[in-house]
């Protein structure tokens, strides 16, 4: 998948990779003797990696103490979903090569140098977490798609939800924050596949958009590899977005029940951040082109941050005062 805080294709995540977290951060590299492994420089790696993700986490905005843990989950996710979204890999080596991923979760000394730098952090729940990435992304390896809300749904609960869970774990925050933190993930994941429903179609063969609405509403699967979106598909993409935003609404009480402030501030960033996106993708077609966030979207939401951190303004409060100016 092409996200965490898309988040693929660049996701995740979710307050998630999904994929959405966003360091340009990338120490190691991979195993050379590593079945299929990829040899990329650092650099280059690290600068796609920083210019692909959709929201901001692992930011500034995160706790300086945290930041190194924050960074070893997101180089796990991002490279093991890598493997998952590789159209040169059949999926019988992107399976074996997910495996090595899991054994350095493991701890064997020949698995992964990603899953054993997450196996070494004093706390087992960013394996936990990380293990139910991997099953999402075997999944996407074994080239799932999804036929009902419900499936999508399920999807998110291993792809995307896990990230938010790691950072509440990671900042010791109470299970209250975590309905809402699942809400936001999930919204951003479906987020990212809407971006990326012309390229998952036609690189991957995969499609993430429910096939009984794209059916219902008089489309076909084959018409998410067109140049442009049909009237119906494009109704079946606002039914996704209303969704969303369903989501994203549950999620805005995510930053009032949180205990840390700065967490708080990461988590109205990427809120405010999800609302523009979805916005841009009512407004603009996916198909004709990849819809982002522009500079002064990432511009606006610091600024939210800034108020959530220096003046203890809620997410709510912060964010109706923005979306009045929007308006």
């Amino acid at each position: 998948m092409q996200g965490s805080f898309h988040l693929p294709k660049h996701r995740r995540t979710p307050i998630c990779i999904a994929r959405t977290l966003r360091p340009a951060f990338l120490r190691m590299e991979l195993n050379r003797d590593a079945p299929s492994s990829p040899r990329k420089n650092v650099r280059e790696r690290a600068i796609h990696m920083s210019q692909s993700e959709n929201f901001p986490v692992g930011s500034l905005l995160i706790r300086r103490d945290l930041r190194p843990m924050v960074h070893v989950f997101y180089r796990f996710a991002r490279d093991s979903d890598d493997v998952a979204d590789d159209p040169g890999l059949a999926a019988e080596a992107k399976l074996q090569r997910l495996a090595w991923f899991e054994a350095g979760l493991d701890g064997d000394s020949d698995g992964a140098p990603q899953g054993l730098a997450l196996a070494s952090l004093d706390r087992p729940e960013p394996s936990h977490h990380a293990r139910q990435l991997l099953a999402a992304f075997r999944w996407d390896a074994r080239g799932g798609s999804c036929a009902t809300w419900g499936e999508l749904l399920a999807y998110c609960e291993d792809s995307a939800n896990p990230v938010g869970r790691f950072l509440l774990n990671l900042h010791d925050e109470g299970r209250a924050a975590r309905v809402f933190s699942d809400q936001l993930c999930t919204a951003l994941q479906v987020l990212n596949h809407l971006q990326d429903l012309r390229a998952d179609h036609l690189r991957l063969g995969r499609h993430y958009l429910p096939a009984d609405w794209i059916v219902g509403e008089g489309a076909r699967l084959d018409d998410l590899g067109a140049d442009r979106l049909s009237p119906q598909l494009r109704r079946a993409v606002d039914r996704a977005l209303d969704q969303c935003d369903a989501l994203l609404t549950g999620a805005e009480n995510l930053p009032g029940v949180l205990r840390s402030r700065r967490l708080a501030a990461e988590a109205t960033t990427i809120l405010w951040l999800a609302r523009r996106l979805s916005r841009h993708l009512r407004e603009q077609d996916p198909l004709a082109g990849r819809v982002a966030l522009s500079r002064l979207d990432f511009a606006r939401a610091g600024v939210l941050g800034a108020l959530v951190v220096l003046r203890g303004q809620t997410s709510a409060q912060a964010q109706r005062s923005a979306w009045e100016e929007e308006a």
